[in-house]
Formats: C-alpha cells, structure tokens, sequence
C-alpha cells in the first residue's frame, strides 16, 4: 500500500486545538487497525524547541532519541501509545540547515539554490523519511502557527507539491476558528470561511473543514461552511469545547470522521473499536472523590496569564494515574515566589505535592520550602528532575546540617555542592553549546531491591527519558545516605544517582529523570500512580 498523507493546518488563531485535532484523529484511525504515525512541524527556524523559554512556547517534550520537541509530540504519544522520534519533528531551521549543508558540500551539483524546488523537496523528504521510519500506513502532518503567515508559506506549498504528485495519496484538513460573540451569542462562519479562502489562493483545497467552537456546530453552521468552502456537509466536522481531551476522538468519531478520509484515500473502513476510550471518558466523567495535589513551580504566570501549558505532560500523567484509581484529580498551581514570601503553610491542604522540573534561581528558595514542608509533615512529595535536585538540598541542609548547601547551577562558591555540573557539560558551556547538548533522552536505570521505586515498577531495571546538565555529587553521597537519604536507583554503573527517597515517609521521591513523559491514559506511569495512592491513603 502506498504510505498516505494527511495535512493539518489552522486558521485565524494559534493554540486553536491543531494537536489535540491531529492526535485524536490518529487515534482513530489507529482503532480501525492502520499503523499510524504523527509529525509536528514548527515554523520557527530554531533547530528545536530546547532553547526556547517555557512561557514563550510552553512545555519542551523529549523523545527516547533526545530530540527536543514542541508539547504536541507529547499528546500524539499518549494518544497512540507509542514512542516517536526526531523523524516527527521539523522545524524550518532543521530544513534550512540542511539544504544549506548540502548546497555548501555541493550536493545540488552546481546548481543554483532556490526555495522551490529545492527547500519544498527537503520538507517533503523529511515527511517521507517519518512514515518510512515508522513503517506507517498513514502520516499525518500538523502544521504549526496559521493558514497566511508569511513564514509558513513554503510548507504549505510544498504539501500542495506532494497532493500535485500524488492526489489520491493526500488529504487536506482544515482546522477553523468559529467564535460567538458575546453580544450577539451566534455562531459565526466567517473566520473559517476565510481562512479557507486563503488555504484556495495558495492552490489548496481542503477534503475536511473542522469547527472549533466553544459549542457544538448546528446544522446552519455545517451547511453554510459547506457552501462558501466548496466541501461536503458530511465533510463539516464539529470540534467543541470539551471538559476532557480524551472525549475529542469519540467526538469525531461519531461524526464518522474515520470512514470519511478512508473512504477518501481509497482504504478499507476496518474495525471500529474505541471502547477503552469509552470506558475512559465514562471515568473521567463520573468519579467524584477528589484528591488535591499542590503543584510548585515557578512558571506558572506570564504578565497576568497562567500557563499550564508549561507543565503539560505533569498535568495529564497526575490526571491518568488518578482516573485510574477512581479519583478525581484537582490542581493547585503554587508560585513558588509566593512561597518565598508566605511560607508553606497553605500547603497543608493539599494531599500531595510536586515539584516539577526546571532552570535557574528563581523561585527555589520558596520550592526549597515547600519540599521541606513535605518531608517534615508526611505528605507524599513527587520531585521531578529540579524537583529531586531541590530536594537533595533541602535534606542536606536541614537534615544533614550542611549549611547553606546548594546547586552550583545557582551558587558556584557554595561549600556543600551536592549538586553540580556533569564534568561533560560544563565543557559545552565554556564553548557556549548550548542547544541540543544536555543529557537528553532514554538512558537506563537500576533499581534497589525492597525500595519504594523497585516495588513501584516491580522491575529491577528500567529506561526514562532525561533533560539535564546537573547531578547528585557523589562527594556528598556517603554522608547523606548516613543521614537518612536512600539512594533507590542509579545508572547501571552505579556512578549517576537516577531516584532518592525517604524511609518512614508515606511517599518521598524525586527522580532525575522525566517519568511524566512515558505516562499514557490508558497506562498510568507507575510512579504517578504510587503517588495518586498514596495522595488518597490506598498505597
């Protein structure tokens, strides 16, 4: 069969739902039994999403491989249950870099570089490249940004390219804004209607309209949209707000979404069988038991917004291992600035607290309180990559006596280092490499028989996928676990300490590594879930 193609494009606003869209419809047409895999491509001509601010462009997700990719790669693998690649991954400066590279070692045999054919060839090659990797049925494509930028000008060209050179094997879908203003209280077409016009004056046609609206799309709505888009009414797809995004594949479903692109690459409808997302969304919808979890963090806010986006794949693994112990998860985002100048006491409530990962010096004081306030109250503590190295400290300096201990990452002349920099690091940021150069990716680690960890897992070895630069000091290592301090995992030369954790303690465990990354809705991470557990006294 030959591979096909599915673009995704958005129109009139970003963050619109391109990737929930684009993973839901993986999922279902993964459910009828093709093998299915998904690209995110980013317009920005960063090499990858590593060196871009957390609050700018959200959550930075890792692959096995250590690519540094965009959010969206994250929800394509929870909702397909597999591991991608940097193959899923393109940005416009991994394809400049390329085409660049290549014209300078004189691959274009002496001709002159141009943006087409040649820059368009290289993004088609690149969208290949991932189906063959994956041995896929169907690719799909989700273009970043919108329809009419100027910047993504060359990636649509080159998807009409590809449909010019294989019609039957591509598809368009269109992804459009539908507001209802709140003075009128009406469903309005208009935005989709003329960013469709836009996708037309690019040579596009779209097979498939999507409405995003904060309502479900009437019958009106789907027969004007088909009228002034040139569709199908039955190729109108609605895409409302919903309280969950595990609800989305079902929605789409419904209104046969699977059978219509099927039908229109030629393939065979398959199976239908979205039952475990079913049983999910049932879940989702009817657990009332709550458990609340204290989240510190510190980027949270950007001017007067909050971004939970940074966190993204924290929130849905909290909300997977959750569900799946019929509780009903609920989030207190916890500014550690704040927690710096109130204390920690209003963390009483929570029955958990997480720390997730991150950089730099602010706001660690006020996490450095946090996480003493767990220790010291028995609440269950989940300290992810900055969240372990915190907590080393915090018990180094208030259990160990070791004042002032620290990160050399925010104080070089401490006298307690307990934690530094990988030796191999600190040579990349002499020589300013930044990007792309930190521990990234899936790197084995073993476990300590009878520890927390070891009987969380019940294995004795696993692999997480990692994103840093600093490390547990051994030079301290001794005196710590003298003190208390259990070491429950390390790489398998036992040289990197991977977890730690607290004896008498209902949970206390702070990984290096990034085990939210591996967590899917139907298969809770098996950390998460012994934190859920013990959060809601089950453990």
């Amino acid at each position: 069969m030959n591979t096909k193609y599915i673009f995704i494009s958005g129109g009139v606003i970003s963050g619109l739902g391109k990737g929930i869209t684009t993973a839901s419809l993986s999922a279902i047409l993964q459910s009828k039994g093709y093998k299915i895999t998904a690209v995110k491509v980013d317009m920005y001509l960063n090499i990858d999403a590593g060196t871009i601010r957390p609050q700018e462009h959200g959550e930075v997700f890792v692959t096995d491989d250590g690519i540094e990719t965009d959010q969206d790669l994250g929800n394509y693998e929870r909702f397909l249950d597999i591991s991608l690649t940097r193959n899923n991954y393109i940005t416009t400066g991994q394809v400049y870099n390329e085409v660049l590279r290549r014209e300078r070692e004189f691959e274009y045999n002496g001709e002159d570089v141009e943006a087409i054919p040649h820059v368009t060839d290289e993004i088609i090659r690149r969208i290949k490249r991932a189906g063959e990797m994956a041995k896929a049925d169907i690719v799909i494509i989700e273009f970043g940004g919108t329809v009419g930028e100027y910047q993504n000008s060359l990636f649509f060209e080159a998807s009409r390219i590809l449909k010019m050179r294989n019609p039957a094997d591509v598809l368009q879908v269109h992804v459009g804004y539908m507001p209802i203003p709140g003075n009128l209280g009406e469903m309005k077409t208009k935005p989709v209607q003329q960013s469709v016009r836009v996708l037309n004056s690019m040579g596009i046609q779209p097979d498939l309209v999507v409405g995003r609206s904060e309502r479900s799309m009437d019958r009106v709505r789907k027969e004007r949209i088909a009228l002034f888009c040139n569709v199908s009414e039955q190729d109108v797809i609605s895409n409302p707000d919903v309280s969950s995004i595990y609800e989305i594949p079902l929605i789409l479903s419904d209104q046969n979404m699977g059978e219509r692109i099927l039908e229109k690459l030629g393939l065979k409808p398959g199976k239908k069988d979205l039952s475990p997302w079913r049983d999910l969304v049932k879940t989702i919808k009817t657990v009332e038991q709550e458990v609340k979890i204290g989240v510190v963090g510190k980027y949270f806010a950007t001017g007067d917004f909050q971004l939970e986006d940074v966190y993204i794949s924290v929130i849905e693994a909290l909300k997977h291992a959750s569900w799946t112990q019929n509780l009903n998860p609920r989030l207190f985002w916890v500014d550690s600035e704040k927690v710096e100048e109130e204390g920690a006491e209003k963390l009483a409530e929570m029955d958990g607290i997480v720390v997730p990962g991150g950089f730099g010096s602010r706001g660690i004081e006020g996490i450095i309180e946090a996480i003493k306030f767990a220790r010291e109250a028995k609440k269950p503590y989940l300290g992810l990559c900055y969240g372990m190295q915190l907590a080393t400290i915090e018990f180094a300096r208030n259990v160990c006596e070791l004042k002032n201990a620290n990160t050399t990452e925010v104080d070089s002349e401490t006298k307690y280092p307990v934690i530094h920099i990988m030796p191999e690091q600190e040579k990349l940021l002499i020589g300013k490499e930044y990007g792309g150069t930190m521990r990234l990716g899936a790197f084995p680690a073993k476990l300590v028989k009878g520890t927390v960890a070891q009987s969380a897992y019940r294995k004795d070895q696993v692999e997480e996928r990692h994103r840093h630069r600093y490390e547990f000091n051994n030079l301290f290592r001794q005196e710590l676990e003298k003190n208390g301090l259990v070491i429950s995992g390390t790489s398998p030369n036992g040289h990197l300490v991977e977890i730690i954790e607290l004896k008498d303690h209902p949970f206390f465990i702070g990984t290096q590594f990034h085990p939210e990354f591996k967590s899917r809705p139907l298969k809770p991470h098996p950390l998460f879930l012994s934190f859920i557990r013990a959060c809601s006294g089950k453990s």
